[in-house]
């Protein structure tokens, strides 16, 4: 049944993958099976907005409900695992785990990296949302958000001017929602 170490997705609760990545951890530690299982890992990304005019950065989950786990599957291991508390299942179902293939997860690590040193900027304005500018030439202009452009931080409003419809390009954090 060994097939070595290699990576594995696994379904665990949602909201509470942090807590069951520590007790994994805790659990495998107690049984000796560190040499087994090397590396239990929570994918998330650094995401930069702005609240009360404070620009804060924050940890948000890449795949909620799930983690990533470096082991060898033997009987051992199999039995920490399902005796964890929140623990659900590995992905790609059947009886035995499907491991992930070295592109996903050098693709997944790439993504938490880059975040690292670059927050990702977190938008929640919507083409179709109602907004009113708060900074600006456009100051006190009410608009509807046109498009959202995140990797420039920028959206664009329509606004009425002069009875005209204008589509104006600001900050996303100069506008407020309606």
């Amino acid at each position: 049944m060994s097939q070595g170490l290699q990576w594995y997705i696994i379904r665990v609760q949602v909201g509470r993958e942090e807590r069951i990545r520590q007790n994994l951890i805790t659990r495998i530690k107690q049984a000796g099976l560190e040499d087994k299982v090397p590396e239990v890992l929570l994918p998330v990304e650094n995401v930069s907005d702005i609240k009360a005019g404070k620009r804060r950065v924050s940890k948000r989950k890449l795949f909620p409900g799930y983690l990533l786990i470096h082991m060898e599957v033997d009987d051992g291991v199999w039995f920490v695992l399902r005796e964890t508390p929140g623990f659900g299942d590995f992905v790609g179902g059947g009886d035995t785990p499907v491991p992930m293939s070295e592109d996903e997860l050098q693709r997944i690590r790439g993504k938490m990296e880059e975040s690292k040193e670059k927050p990702k900027l977190s938008i929640s304005f919507k083409p179709g949302d109602r907004v009113k500018i708060k900074q600006g030439h456009f100051e006190n202009f009410d608009g509807e958000i046109e498009e959202v452009n995140a990797e420039k931080g920028v959206v664009k409003v329509s606004v009425t001017i002069f009875g005209r419809a204008t589509q104006v390009e600001v900050e996303y954090w100069e506008v407020e929602q309606i």
